[in-house]
């Protein structure tokens, strides 16, 4: 333990748990609003690729939201997860990597690609895992705890030496965090409510601050290359709503000439004869399968539902399709 102290100690009185094969995690509403709060906490919204961190005893799982083991993909993890004191645990995190100061999910990308091991290890993209929640603990659910006790326990139970990283954050002044997070080019802030219990789904005891509009859609189909570029076109893309994939709209920049190259391929496989989406398409399009998830940065939503400047910012594998839909800002 980072501080010396008994795991035993940390989890006394609390009630028995068998360690769980999978714990569906928590998920931030999109919000408009900003605010401060003392019951309140605020965490840096990281731009990388959600993971659940399952260890029990030698057996150690990397897993992403959708139920994908990312073991191969980041080898230096699993071995600093496995150099860990607490034998049993469950922890809440995000993988990241870096372009600066900033964490940057198109730099990840060249991580998320690869499923070796030591293809990894020499893909030169450094990694990290920040960890900001922990579920369970030496035999014990964590779940029911308030935020606050469950991150103390974190931070007591884990030592944080590089490539992990605990996850601060700020009390109260949610407002001015905010600002700084947008000055520092940041994703955003995750407003949290510090006694809330970990709850499985999306819940609005977390909240997304975000400092530029973008969100998961779904592939339905691409376009042609014109003149001399390689691949395809552009991405038509989609959000499924009330079990019917609508159309966003499409994106024909952030690819850069090997990418167009091969996910042409990816798309190829994936050919239909129909339109996936429930709208009219008025593209000269080839219709894929709706089943690969896209990031997508956009300067807002216009009024007839498109995405407005949008850019491909990489592909998601710890979403399934069917789980997307249009993020608006609650109240």
């Amino acid at each position: 333990m980072s501080k010396g102290g008994d795991i035993a100690a940390l989890t006394e009185g609390l009630p028995p748990d068998a360690h769980p094969e999978w714990l569906p995690p928590m998920l931030a509403v999109l919000t408009d609003e900003r605010f401060s709060d003392p019951d309140w906490i605020f965490e840096r919204k990281l731009d990388g690729e959600r993971v659940l961190v399952f260890r029990d005893g030698a057996r150690i799982r990397l897993m992403t939201r959708n139920h994908n083991a990312v073991n191969d993909t980041y080898p230096e993890l699993v071995e600093a997860l496995a150099a860990q004191p607490a034998r049993e645990f469950v922890a809440d995190g995000e993988v990241v990597a870096f372009d600066g100061k900033v964490t940057s999910f198109s730099r990840l990308q060249g991580r998320m690609q690869i499923a070796d091991p030591d293809k990894a290890r020499a893909s030169g993209i450094a990694v990290y895992l920040y960890l900001f929640d922990l579920l369970h603990l030496a035999g014990h659910d964590l779940t029911g705890l308030p935020l606050r006790r469950r991150k103390s326990l974190l931070k007591q139970a884990i030592r944080f030496d590089a490539p992990l990283r605990y996850a601060p954050h700020r009390n109260e002044a949610g407002e001015a965090y905010f600002e700084e997070a947008c000055a520092k080019g940041w994703e955003g802030l995750i407003a949290k409510d510090a006694d809330a219990a970990y709850t499985h789904g999306r819940s609005r005891d977390w909240l997304k601050f975000k400092c530029s509009a973008g969100q998961e859609l779904v592939i339905g189909g691409f376009t042609e290359p014109e003149g001399s570029r390689k691949g395809f076109g552009a991405l038509l893309l989609g959000y499924f709503e009330d079990g019917k994939l609508r159309y966003a709209g499409k994106v024909g920049t952030g690819f850069d000439d090997a990418f167009l190259e091969n996910f042409r391929k990816t798309l190829e496989a994936r050919r239909r004869e129909t339109a996936p989406f429930d709208d009219a398409v008025d593209e000269d399009a080839i219709w894929v399968r709706p089943d690969l998830v896209a990031e997508i940065g956009f300067t807002e939503w216009t009024k007839a539902g498109r995405l407005r400047h949008p850019r491909f910012l990489g592909l998601r594998r710890d979403k399934a399709a069917e789980d997307v839909i249009r993020e608006e800002p609650k109240k």
